[in-house]
């Protein structure tokens, strides 16, 4: 993506060093984001955004008086991870409750969702508006469905300068959901986004062409057409926008031109010139206007152009002052901050485990470094599969999650735990490292095979199976997909019936295993045959057609990898004895 060249890996990390470095009289680090360095009032409500990084200024610029508490800093387009929103939202937090916001994308509402009850359950007051302003990734009558684009700022600005004046956590939220409800946004690209140390980007625009209906997570758009002149560009936005506005919407709004990344602010000037025509053509007022980048795509030449219908009290609120590293307006003053930040991790509570969970730990912490090696060697094929409809990230996701989970069952298999207590160290890991859907399904699953095998007798057949089904519940009841999606379950679902079936007939594991193992290789090239379902590939379902989905490909490599060290396992036994 960048000249200045740097280790891809830790890229999101170094990125948010040196932002805070740049910022400090604005932000302080914590472990998952960053806070407010200026003081807030006792009792006041504490407005929690984020999702990846690669977007700036969101999210973490625009934390500051007047706008957001904090940010939740994911992997590059990568949800953060529940506990990660969990230690942010506890940093903020001063008595008066909780509001998490974000743009609606699997990962985030899977991770925020998880979060938020967490947080419920230590007595603190939440509550979530999901921002759902793009206008091309559902049709009106299918709002909640509508991904989160640059509206995220009208939103998170609204709800900000609300919480900033002391209003109750009741009247903040409504203001959101209102903003919210009021705002469209629609998005253009000439050419795609390049993940940081990729060699190539995530999807390409024909010479001659732009794509429409973009993404912020690289996604390429719904549909092409011929690249226009400004005065056309103007007209397909504004028309297209206009066709959906609200029933009430009235005839004062603000606009917002946004930059993705390359698209100079001289460009972009040109553009708005011919939008705001056309708007004042149509009798409209124009109040309050951003044009620049606030919601960007790393480097993707692209733009996008946001609506947001006023009534007088959400007039109020965008207009209100608000101080941050990248968003500015008015005069408002803060203190700084001189509270410490606390230690907010929790030492979770095991059950003491018997002697074959400790016996069991090596093998355990072993399978899994072969998975991690497995994951970092399919890395690229993986991303590349996941970019023909979706955000290219599935490959650097898995590595991540998977190496992530491989370092933490080392930690504890070095401290003396047991196989239940290592593998639920080590979902919670896969789940912070990874981000994302992928990553909050896999570190669920894992979770629950520790707690299943930390409470079972041996290491049996059966425990084996009732460990892949409790795996298996996992993910369907926290990603709600279903066979026929075009997900990971359509892999997993095969492998867990047969892996069952297997079993119970008196098979050997590792046959039982084996078998499993080949039904969901072969479910997972079925998946070409589907459209998508769930997801950021839904809106792209024509482009997924023909090809396998990432996740239901990752997991039949995983199984495998898992069933060829049991078999190399089994035969160093039998030379051995």
């Amino acid at each position: 993506m960048t000249a200045l060249r740097s280790d891809a890996a830790t890229f999101a990390e170094d990125m948010l060093t040196g932002f805070v470095a740049a910022n400090r009289q604005y932000v302080r680090r914590v472990d998952g984001g960053v806070v407010r360095a200026t003081a807030m009032k006792d009792g006041q409500v504490s407005l929690v955004v984020g999702g990846g990084s690669g977007h700036y200024p969101a999210f973490a610029g625009l934390v500051g008086p007047g706008l957001a508490s904090g940010s939740v800093c994911g992997n590059i387009f990568a949800s953060p991870s529940a506990s990660q929103i969990r230690r942010v939202s506890r940093a903020t937090h001063r008595g008066g409750g909780v509001l998490l916001s974000y743009g609606n994308y699997a990962g985030d509402v899977l991770h925020f969702g998880l979060a938020q009850e967490q947080l419920r359950s230590e007595g603190i007051d939440v509550r979530t508006v999901v921002v759902t302003d793009d206008i091309a990734s559902a049709p009106q009558d299918e709002m909640t469905k509508r991904r989160g684009i640059a509206g995220d700022l009208t939103v998170f600005k609204v709800a900000g300068a609300a919480a900033e004046a002391g209003l109750t956590l009741d009247e903040v939220e409504e203001l959101a959901q209102r903003t919210n409800a009021r705002t469209r946004s629609l998005g253009v690209a000439f050419a795609g986004c390049t993940l940081p140390g990729a060699d190539e980007p995530l999807f390409t625009v024909a010479e001659g062409t732009m794509s429409i209906g973009l993404g912020i997570h690289g996604e390429p758009g719904i549909s092409e057409a011929e690249l226009p002149t400004a005065d056309e560009l103007a007209e397909l936005l504004v028309t297209r926008l206009l066709a959906d506005k609200p029933h009430d919407a009235g005839t004062r709004l603000s606009i917002i031109l946004n930059g993705l990344g390359t698209v100079k602010y001289e460009e972009l000037f040109v553009l708005f010139g011919k939008v705001s025509s056309l708007l004042e053509r149509e009798g409209l007022t124009i109040v309050e206007p951003e044009c620049g980048e606030l919601v960007t795509s790393l480097d993707m030449s692209g733009l996008s152009l946001t609506f947001f219908w006023l009534d007088d009290e959400l007039e109020r609120w965008w207009a209100a002052p608000a101080n941050t590293p990248a968003y500015r307006k008015g005069a408002i003053s803060a203190e700084l901050d001189t509270n410490d930040v606390a230690n907010l991790d929790e030492e979770e509570l095991f059950s003491d485990e018997g002697q074959w969970q400790h016996e069991a730990a090596p093998a355990a912490a072993r399978l899994l470094g072969l998975v991690s090696t497995m994951l970092t060697e399919a890395e690229h094929d993986l991303g590349r599969l996941d970019a023909i409809a979706g955000d290219g990230d599935h490959g650097i996701g898995m590595a991540r999650g998977a190496e992530g989970a491989a370092a933490a069952a080392a930690v504890s298999q070095d401290a003396g735990h047991g196989v239940g207590r290592l593998l639920r160290e080590a979902g919670a890991a896969w789940a912070e490292k990874a981000g994302g859907t992928s990553g909050a399904l896999w570190g669920a699953a894992i979770t629950a095979v520790g707690r299943v095998l930390q409470d079972e007798e041996s290491l049996t057949p059966q425990a084996v199976a009732a460990a892949v089904d409790a795996a298996l519940e996992a993910m369907v009841s926290l990603g709600k997909a279903q066979l026929g999606d075009k997900t990971m379950l359509d892999a997993l679902i095969p492998f867990a019936e047969t892996l069952r079936n297997a079993v119970d007939a008196g098979t050997d594991l590792g046959q039982a295993w084996d078998t499993a193992a080949s039904r969901a290789e072969a479910a997972a090239a079925e998946t070409a045959n589907l459209r998508p379902r769930m997801g950021r590939a839904r809106p792209l379902a024509e482009k997924s057609l023909g090809h396998p989905d990432a996740g239901a490909v990752s997991l039949a490599m995983v199984v495998a990898t898992v069933g060829a060290a049991h078999k190399d396992s089994a035969r160093k036994e039998d030379v051995l004895s």
